[in-house]
């Protein structure tokens, strides 16, 4: 159970902050890029899980959250922009954000119930809640970019 616990996760949650902006940093002003990539770095959190020795489904409830929450959070935020740009994201975003922690937490209190169900260990430990979330939050955003700019031809 050290393995899950505070400082492992914030170590995690440190180093792959830094991996995420470093490769952010590369993609930013190609926007057709940024979906695929925040979708690949969504599996990045998924390395800390396994060497803490869980398996990856364990998380699934907080990756579904993660990814209701914030797949939606950026289409608030994305009409947000359309209407009132820099402040209108903010605002998006904000309200967006309170809208989307609540869908989110159906969705991840119905999977922790399916798991549950299904004799799968789900119980939240510091490292496993955080990475799940995390990764699931770069999937819902770069899913959600990747559909706006790529297939809607969206412009920023």
């Amino acid at each position: 159970m050290k393995k899950q616990g505070f400082l492992p996760a914030l170590t995690s949650v440190i180093i792959i902050s830094i991996v995420i902006i470093g490769a952010i940093s590369f993609v930013t002003y190609d926007i057709r890029l940024l979906g695929p990539v925040f979708m690949a770095l969504g599996f990045i959190p998924w390395i800390p899980i396994k060497i803490s020795g869980r398996m990856i489904r364990s998380t699934g409830a907080d990756v579904v959250f993660g990814a209701m929450d914030t797949g939606i959070l950026a289409v608030a935020a994305l009409i947000g922009a359309s209407f009132a740009g820099v402040l209108g994201a903010i605002v998006g975003g904000a309200v967006g954000d309170s809208i989307t922690d609540g869908l989110a937490g159906l969705f991840e209190g119905r999977v922790a119930e399916y798991l549950r169900r299904h004799g799968i260990e789900e119980a939240r430990t510091p490292l496993s809640s955080s990475m799940g979330k995390m990764s699931g939050c770069l999937i819902g955003a770069g899913i959600t970019l990747t559909f706006a700019w790529s297939i809607l031809r969206m412009g920023i």
